[in-house]
């Protein structure tokens, strides 16, 4: 029997609260996911954070007894060299960032989630540049590395990828696994028994179909989520009660993140009742990130904590380190990633990035077909793909009218004097990150 090749996984990002998640997720598949090496990657700024992480790291590793060597490093381009895999999920500006593009965007009374709105155009544009540059040092030190992205916003950061850099890229995001989840509960069946097709954007997915051992299920879960038994929504969207005439009219399963589309103004106005109460999302998330950093400098601490799960991205780890197992085995197995187009929805280029399941395999991601999505989906749909497509481009050229076009056909954008002096501040606030964009700001 050949003996397997030991595998080199690098994570930028590594000190992320995320980690010990994915570590564990490494952990119970090496039996055939043999990592030998694990390498975390952080800026000067993180290496205290990050230090505390590969402590954890190296304590969970020793729990198991298995030999994976763990290195943490500021040195990007020594980590890369001859990686296999590549987990990008860095935020760029740190949380410090979110912060303000949660404040900026309530100052001037538009949605600033951090993947939707002004927000998830902010984080774009910081986040995109640095992406391409990891692509090339990745073309030069690991080209047959696979990138797999979780950073968001990954739908964006996965189209700058795939469009400008050679590297095979997929991106993740744990909001298809909260479906699964959700659906199974709702459904009161074992998870492994449905299947969805998922389909859209990223953080903007439908499920096309909820099939349980081959039935269709779909319009169970949708008269649980009528009556506001909702357990597909992730910790990081505040509870909230779905429009029951629009989801008895939809015939598909959404995601919690069309709330900010399907009813905005509601989102709007709960977003403003919690920031004059000075709990906005990214406060809350600052404040679990600094509970979860006490807990692990525990120095007996040896497993994942359980308030993990209190942040909007629990359970990514299972799409994450399932996928590297797929692509490695060559499984072909079915999951749902950010990946090109090539056809599986229809109405949309070829070259952008979707959401949607995909067969994986070793050499390529290969996104199934999905039914047309009727008229008015395919139109929000369209809408948002120009908005990223042309945000994508912004990140890159630095060239402001593009950006404001994009903000303006973001349908929870309104538009109006209001957002050119949104976007100056945003510049502003975040020039060390978009730097292209200097030339762009009233002087």
């Amino acid at each position: 029997m050949t003996e397997m090749k030991k595998l080199k996984v690098v994570v930028i990002g590594g000190g992320s609260s995320y980690t010990p998640e994915l570590v564990e997720g490494l952990l119970a598949r090496h039996h055939e996911l043999p990592v030998s090496q694990l390498w975390l990657v952080d800026i000067d700024a993180g290496m205290e954070k990050a230090k505390v992480i590969a402590d954890l790291t190296k304590r969970m590793i020793a729990k198991t007894g298995c030999n994976i060597e763990v290195f943490l490093t500021t040195d990007r381009k020594q980590a890369l060299m001859d990686a296999d895999f590549v987990c990008s999920q860095f935020r760029a500006g740190r949380i410090e960032a979110r912060l303000r593009d949660e404040r900026i965007a309530l100052k001037y009374r538009v949605i600033g989630q951090e993947t939707n709105g002004l927000g998830g155009f902010s984080n774009a544009c910081r986040t995109i540049p640095i992406a391409l540059e990891i692509a090339k040092e990745m073309e030069a030190l690991c080209p047959n590395a696979w990138l797999l992205n979780f950073t968001n916003p990954s739908g964006m950061v996965t189209e700058a990828l795939t469009k400008y850099s050679t590297i095979k890229t997929v991106g993740l995001c744990n909001v298809p696994v909260n479906m699964e989840r959700g659906a199974a509960e709702m459904l009161g069946v074992p998870r492994d028994e449905i299947t969805m097709q998922i389909a859209g954007l990223n953080h903007l997915v439908w499920a096309r179909k909820v099939l349980h051992n081959g039935q269709e299920r779909s319009r169970e879960v949708l008269e649980q989520l009528v009556a506001g038994n909702d357990r597909m929504t992730p910790k990081n969207i505040p509870p909230f009660r779905w429009d029951e005439g629009l989801l008895k009219s939809l015939d598909m399963v959404p995601c919690a993140y069309l709330r900010y589309y399907y009813q905005s103004r509601d989102f709007l106005d709960k977003e403003f009742a919690a920031s004059s109460n000075k709990s906005n999302r990214a406060d809350l998330v600052a404040k679990v990130e600094a509970e979860l950093l006490e807990i692990y400098k525990d120095p007996t601490l040896d497993t994942k904590p359980q308030l993990l799960e209190e942040r909007g991205g629990a359970y990514y780890s299972e799409a994450a380190c399932e996928l590297m197992n797929s692509i490695y085995n060559n499984k072909r197995s079915i999951m749902h990633v950010n990946t090109r187009n090539n056809g599986a929805i229809q109405g949309l280029p070829d070259d952008c990035a979707v959401e949607v399941s995909s067969l994986i395999t070793s050499s390529e991601i290969i996104p199934l077909n999905v039914e047309p999505f009727e008229t008015g989906t395919l139109r929000l749909i369209q809408l948002m793909k120009e908005f990223e497509t042309l945000t994508v481009e912004a990140a890159i050229s630095g060239d402001i009218n593009l950006a404001k076009r994009a903000l303006m056909l973001n349908p929870i954008v309104d538009s109006g004097a209001h957002i050119d002096e949104a976007l100056q501040e945003t510049i502003r606030e975040n020039l060390d990150f978009m730097p292209k964009f200097a030339h762009a700001l009233n002087q």
